[in-house]
């Protein structure tokens, strides 16, 4: 298990609590997440690819590492998300040379294990 893994790891259980704790909210949420992060105009590799730029300039490990997971499987090229991540870097500045690479690390470490094994169907969560 790689180090972003383990971060997905480490948030499963407070996730999972906090997901019993407010069904109502969590379920809203699922529902906005898949709506907006499903193909259309723009395909979901892409938007995976963007809100882990996104988490760069957030800031949030946990994001990196859950959008770097779904943007690997989604099949996002390293070329698309090498730019984006250029992009988070012209946007944030200085903190983005500390988050950029770790979401890259992330991505890395994602495709690598996406590339081993075979297309799963459903959520990356």
């Amino acid at each position: 298990m790689g180090h972003h893994d383990q971060t997905l790891a480490e948030l499963r259980k407070p996730t999972r609590s906090l997901r019993q704790a407010i069904p109502d909210a969590w379920t809203a949420f699922q529902a906005l997440h898949g709506a907006a992060m499903s193909d259309g105009a723009v395909p979901a590799r892409l938007k995976e690819a963007v809100a882990l730029a996104i988490a760069v300039v957030k800031q949030c490990d946990g994001c990196i590492a859950y959008h770097a997971k779904a943007a690997a499987r989604a099949g996002a090229a390293p070329e698309e998300v090498a730019e984006l991540l250029a992009v988070a870097l012209l946007m944030a500045g200085g903190p983005a040379t500390v988050y950029g690479p770790r979401a890259w690390e992330a991505f890395e470490e994602f495709a690598e294990t996406a590339a081993e094994a075979p297309a799963r169907v459903g959520s990356a969560r």
